[in-house]
């Protein structure tokens, strides 16, 4: 009898354990859901929604492959931001040969967000066919009626084709370029920044890679992706249904070699937290600001401050989210990746504080909102 008590209260302590619910923040650690298993939703973006935060991210599997999606799109519900319930798989790719989302694509960094006209949900993605390598640099959208899926893809492709950004001067748009410039050249960087990638994918899109979405308070949403070999970044607006391109576009940091874009609006300032181009590995992280998404964006250099600055944390941007319902507060959402082993990258979110037009992350072991 007396064991039988002893068992019962041990599996007792150890579900109370088990369920008790965390109060911090512990970047870089595992972090477990409801089920206690490591969150799976990489390269990720945050929605609030009707009094919850819904988090969608890449569901990355074992191993070196679990780069490739093979199951899609999982999304996690939280009242704090700190506890977060499994809700499944929100988008999820299919067996038929040739589908633009077949299982074994790379699909990533997706973002929710919601449509108050259309009252529908709205997911978009940077797609790379199967074993097409990244020669595809496409956006994918999908759409639900219900915020945890399933979300029907409705198509992928290039956008703006056989458009010019509207920043692009008049003068430029009559150049040809010389093909025999060596990579990395001073040349060849010259004609990237003038536009040299712009013109070769103009009939057929740009190029999207790395790329976020933001919804602005009038309604207003945009598409910010990596662009022209991943030297330019380009913000282009939506249509008032969120699932297509309006035609308006503009480039952004020309020739600069930005990824990883992250996008937040204060006191009508509008804020990006980006990466450099190294891969799996981690660079200095890189910020922005401008008045308006499609205004003139001024570098602000890297925001990490203190040790291991020069890599963002060991991180990489993925989103930047408003804590609701709070004035000024924002958090910094990266990944910290390990390609060797996709399943296990680790989440890297931190405060953002404000210093005049500039932000700045710092770095903590723990920390509550």
């Amino acid at each position: 009898m007396r064991n039988s008590l002893l068992l019962l209260l041990l599996v007792f302590v150890f579900s109370a354990a088990c369920t008790q619910k965390a109060k911090v923040f512990t970047p870089g650690e595992l972090w477990l859901d409801n089920n206690q298993e490591h969150i799976n939703a990489h390269g990720g973006g945050i929605l609030f929604h009707e009094g919850s935060y819904y988090w969608v991210g890449e569901y990355k599997g074992e191993g070196k492959t679990g780069n490739k999606a093979k199951v899609g799109v999982s999304i996690y519900s939280s009242k704090d931001l700190v506890n977060w319930k499994n809700e499944g798989i929100a988008l999820t790719v299919v067996d038929s040969i040739g589908h633009d989302i077949e299982k074994g694509c790379i699909l990533e960094r997706p973002k929710i967000i919601f449509n108050q006209k259309t009252e529908k949900f709205v997911i978009w993605f940077h797609l790379e066919l199967k074993d097409q390598g990244y020669t595809a640099a496409r956006t994918g959208v999908a759409i639900s009626d219900n915020i945890t899926g399933p979300y029907q893809f409705i198509r992928s492709y290039r956008p703006n084709a056989g458009l010019w950004p509207m920043n692009y001067p008049d003068s430029l748009k009559a150049i040809v370029y010389d093909e025999s410039a060596k990579a990395w050249s001073e040349k060849d960087r010259e004609d990237v920044r003038l536009g040299k990638y712009l013109h070769r994918d103009f009939e057929q899109g740009q190029m999207s890679r790395d790329m976020s979405v933001f919804v602005d308070e009038d309604g207003k949403a945009y598409h910010i992706h990596a662009s022209e070999n991943n030297q330019t970044l380009h913000i282009s607006e939506l249509t008032d249904d969120y699932t297509d391109f309006t035609g308006r576009y503009i480039r952004v940091l020309s020739g600069d070699s930005n990824e990883a874009p992250a996008i937040c609006k204060r006191k009508n300032k509008y804020y990006m937290i980006s990466s450099g181009c190294t891969g799996w590995t981690p660079n200095p992280g890189r910020s922005a600001v401008a008045d308006s998404m499609l205004g003139e964006w001024k570098p602000l250099g890297n925001p990490f401050i203190g040790a291991d600055a020069n890599t963002s944390f060991h991180s990489q941007s993925t989103h930047i989210i408003k804590v609701n319902g709070e004035e000024d507060k924002y958090i910094y959402m990266g990944d910290r990746w390990r390609p060797k082993n996709a399943i296990d990258g680790r989440y890297i979110w931190l405060p953002i504080s404000f210093e005049n037009d500039s932000l700045k992350v710092n770095w903590s072991d723990t920390w509550k909102l």
